[in-house]
């Protein structure tokens, strides 16, 4: 057989993983070839492609970003791009295609299923927000990153009596926010879910600082105060994505001025995006990458692997299209009880 195989949308640690685990298991097991194409998407509507083989896919394990190249491109919003996406599937003989991406590339893939393309999904994303799986590729080093920038910055803020703000990523949900935030032990987590009342929390830390010289606050990019408690609303970026650094530097200010502390913000960005994967990831992208094969070569199409209660399964694409995996209230409570 011949597979297709590319990485869509935001790149995040642990893609390599489950590049390296298809080649391998396409080619050693059954004997087919992958065709990989560059930049997601894109790449596939304008035929760029690159072969893949255990030779050359050999120790990408260990590594993070994705060697394919991703881009933030949906056939479905460019003119005669999903006829020539399936132009390229016949020009270059495929038999299916396997695509690992979020929520956006996989909802892409789900329309390109319909109208007869065989598709297997993979899901990754550091925001964790793929319905249908307990978690995607990503999110752990994610997780890992931000706690470990948490555990640095809760030192210097004991140094100077502070309070520390750190954004992380988490546009719709606060899943790093909050695991993030648990792990390390912060006062306050502030998430997209639940608004925040900015005097509120001012209060709490006044009456923490009684005790304590530092304070910790994780926001989500996504969180928004309690409607009308402050005249403010996002800023956007030119693609209508919210700025990295607004709500947190909202946050930093306005605790400042209420409390009477030096605050201070850390953005970490894209940093949550790179580096070298966590374990939990490779074996992660690993499995999903050794299930998208098997699924290939069972013949299925339109659905996704995912992991339910520990064991990879298949999902069809349709029941998980269009929609997020929310933060579950029992983790916000558990949350809630453990901050200020």
């Amino acid at each position: 057989m011949r597979i297709g195989l590319l990485t869509g949308g935001g790149d995040c640690p642990g893609l390599n993983a489950v590049i390296r685990a298809v080649v391998r298991r396409a080619e050693m097991e059954h004997g087919d070839t992958i065709v990989g194409f560059r930049d997601g998407w894109k790449g596939m509507a304008e035929g760029d492609i690159v072969d893949l083989s255990v030779d050359s896919t050999r120790g990408l394990v260990t590594r993070g970003g994705t060697v394919l190249g991703t881009a933030r491109y949906h056939p479905d919003e460019h003119s005669d791009a999903t006829a020539m996406v399936f132009e390229s599937f016949k020009r270059n003989r495929l038999d299916a295609v396997i695509c690992v991406g979020g929520d956006g590339t996989l909802a892409a893939a789900g329309k390109l299923s319909d109208v007869g393309l065989p598709m297997i999904g993979v899901p990754k994303t550091i925001d964790n927000d793929v319905f249908g799986t307990d978690v995607s590729v990503g999110f752990d080093t994610a997780v890992a990153i931000a706690a470990d920038a948490l555990d640095r910055v809760q030192t210097t803020g004991e140094s100077h009596n502070r309070i520390m703000v750190v954004e992380v990523m988490g546009r719709h949900n606060g899943w790093i926010a909050l695991s993030a935030g648990i792990a390390a032990g912060a006062e306050a987590i502030l998430i997209p879910e639940v608004p925040f009342d900015v005097d509120e929390l001012a209060k709490q830390l006044v009456h923490r600082h009684r005790r304590a010289r530092s304070s910790v606050v994780v926001v989500a990019e996504g969180a928004s105060p309690v409607a009308g408690s402050l005249a403010w609303s996002p800023p956007r970026g030119k693609f209508g994505s919210i700025v990295a650094g607004a709500v947190g530097e909202l946050v930093r200010a306005e605790l400042e001025q209420r409390t009477g502390f030096d605050a201070r913000l850390t953005v970490l960005g894209h940093v949550q995006r790179g580096g070298t994967p966590t374990p939990t990831d490779r074996i992660l992208g690993s499995r999903f990458g050794v299930a998208a094969v098997d699924a290939v070569r069972d013949g299925e199409a339109g659905v996704m692997v995912a992991l339910q209660s520990e064991q990879v399964v298949r999902v069809p694409i349709a029941e998980i299209s269009g929609r997020r995996k929310q933060v579950p209230p029992d983790l916000v409570d558990v949350a809630r009880s453990l901050t200020v």
